[in-house]
């Protein structure tokens, strides 16, 4: 059976703080690099998101053209006027002397 040390309480400290150290000083390092591979595929994946997304509108816009030389605007919701709600009724408050 092992006993616990003085001296190795005191190896596992230094281990613990030598670990410490090398871990920040690689992350100072490494981490800026792996940061920057993100954002630029982030980026990418942007990108890539927006020109789908162009090249879907642009054929549905050349489908609807072919099919009709007329261009149909929807304008259900523009001539929906916004009602309030009405809660109750207003009671002007006066005092009374």
């Amino acid at each position: 059976m092992q006993e616990a040390s003085f001296s190795g309480l005191l190896r596992t400290i230094v281990w613990v703080i030598a670990f410490y150290y090398i871990f920040k000083f690689l992350a100072r390092i490494f981490l800026p690099v792996l940061v920057k591979k993100a954002v630029e595929k982030a980026g990418e994946n942007f990108s890539r998101q927006q020109q789908q997304q162009y090249s879907q509108g642009n054929a549905w816009q050349q489908n609807t053209r072919k099919n009709n030389d007329e261009i149909i605007i929807d304008t259900t919701n523009a001539k929906t006027s916004r009602e309030t709600k009405k809660v109750g009724d207003y009671v002007d408050y006066e005092e009374i002397d």
